[in-house]
């Protein structure tokens, strides 16, 4: 009798439990789980809302993707009491695509006469370095682009994968003539040109802080050196450069990817030209429900994403600008 009473209980308080309800428990849950502490009340309040719906925002996304209207699905994460303009602000780098193509003096062409396999995955083959978190409040997505491509090609050539220093890109890539801005942004030819002038350092001597330093770059910690870089449009020669050449670097329009948990993200609204986000693409394939894509490493952590990843659609128009600017080393 008691158990049925119990049972009774707590069917009535499952079915009393409101939207509004679950909202508020994964309100709460969020900020253990992400760590976070408001300095105000009215700061703790106007993060709720942006909470709240947000979530409402990702609930309804997921009842398409549930329903098979959507390739990809969006979840919580620590960017979920961001309103869209701080977190663009906090976590992205604008790019001057015109500024870009006059750094470019070589260009990849996919080779005629073979043919790339039909799926890679660098990270099976030992050439991709553990996800990094770039933080909040610090623009530094293009730095870890750059190391990301730039360890995939010295992985390639000498058989050693080192992590290396986004932190001496940051601090010491801002005086002419490479122009980069730290936290505020830069560009990854701008650092790659700075790595041909100066080499840089190992992350391990010169560990990342995610806010802008004095440069402490040494000469005897260099990790890797850079002799030319090479341009690459079209998706086409990205997969062609990708399969032959190793991880590259990309820049895209992120518009969209702040909640993005798994699957492949399809935007057809994201831009071609306004590239705000350097990441790194790492290989590519085909998924059954999803189709082509992309893989792509990003530097927002592990908690974001596939683990730090997210599966780009490919073969569809070069959507959000995947392949309208991309570049790696020769080492």
């Amino acid at each position: 009798m008691k158990t049925l009473i119990l049972f009774v209980a707590l069917v009535g308080y499952t079915q009393a439990l409101s939207y509004s309800d679950v909202l508020e428990e994964e309100w709460n849950r969020f900020q253990l789980d992400y760590t976070k502490f408001y300095q105000t009340e009215d700061e703790a309040l106007l993060r709720r809302l942006i909470f709240v719906d947000n979530k409402r925002r990702i609930d309804k996304h997921n009842r398409r993707f549930m329903a098979g209207k959507e390739s990809y699905e969006m979840g919580v994460n620590q960017f979920t009491d961001l309103l869209p303009k701080e977190f663009q602000s906090q976590m992205l780098s604008s790019l001057n695509i015109t500024e870009a193509e006059g750094l470019i003096d070589f260009r990849y062409t996919a080779p005629r006469d073979v043919d790339p396999p039909s799926s890679i995955d660098w990270r099976a083959r030992g050439a991709v370095t553990p996800v990094m978190d770039q933080g909040e409040n610090c623009g530094s997505c293009w730095a870890f682009a750059t190391t990301g491509t730039l360890e995939g090609q010295t992985f390639l050539k000498t058989g050693r994968l080192v992590s290396l220093s986004e932190q001496n890109l940051i601090d010491c890539s801002n005086d002419a003539p490479y122009y980069n801005e730290g936290c505020k942004g830069g560009l990854e030819l701008n650092a790659l040109m700075y790595i041909m002038h100066k080499g840089i350092d190992t992350e391990s001597s010169y560990p990342y802080r995610g806010t802008q330093q004095k440069c402490r770059f040494n000469s005897s910690n260099i990790g890797a050196s850079v002799e030319a870089f090479i341009g690459v449009s079209g998706e086409a020669n990205l997969a062609a450069a990708t399969a032959f050449h190793g991880p590259v670097s990309v820049r895209v329009d992120s518009e969209g990817m702040q909640s993005y948990k798994g699957g492949v993200y399809n935007n057809p609204n994201c831009s071609d030209e306004i590239l705000d986000h350097a990441m790194v693409v790492v290989g590519y394939g085909n998924d059954k429900s999803g189709g082509d894509y992309w893989l792509v490493k990003n530097s927002w952590g592990t908690t974001w994403g596939e683990n730090g990843y997210i599966r780009m659609s490919r073969n569809r128009n070069n959507q959000c600008g995947i392949a309208t600017i991309a570049v790696f080393p020769i080492v």
